[in-house]
């Protein structure tokens, strides 16, 4: 990262501190905050982040470790993420997983050369009532099918 480049991401992470204020409460808005403009949160963000909420380091690591929409690496521009839960599986995951992988081309956990798209498995989407469930960037699809999934990425080649 460049100097000029450090200097930009303090002087907006100061404004983002400025907006959501300097308690332990602001860190994750302004780290979900981070995350949507940069794609990531990197490690000099973090720093930043914990220098001027006067947190340790550490602290803000843990939670950007914690939750799995957080990445410390830029992905694709857009993220594909497929629920992996028990009730996702029992609804037939694993032939939207292979209709994901065969139509993008790549494997769960990797990303296209073109940086495009990143495919990942998630957690939990909270549609346990509706898998298999799928996150593409910031929106939910439920009950997907593998056409309907070839259908969705359509949308975003």
């Amino acid at each position: 990262m460049l100097v000029l480049e450090k200097n930009e991401m303090t002087k907006e992470i100061e404004q983002l501190v400025n907006k959501y204020g300097f308690s332990r409460s602001s860190l994750l808005p302004i780290l979900q905050d981070i995350q949507r403009k940069h794609k990531a949160v990197p490690d000099f963000a973090q720093q930043e982040v914990a220098r001027l909420l006067d947190i340790h380091p550490v602290e803000v690591y843990s939670v950007v470790s914690f939750y799995s929409f957080f990445n410390t690496k830029q992905k694709g521009k857009n993220l594909v993420r497929l629920c992996q839960t028990i009730t996702c599986d029992l609804a037939g995951k694993k032939s939207v997983a292979r209709a994901l992988e065969r139509e993008i081309g790549i494997k769960f956990g990797e990303t296209t050369k073109d940086n495009k798209i990143t495919l990942e498995y998630v957690n939990c989407l909270g549609m346990c009532d509706q898998g298999p469930a799928l996150l593409v960037n910031e929106r939910v699809y439920s009950k997907v099918t593998p056409e309907k999934a070839v259908q969705i990425l359509s949308e975003i080649k």
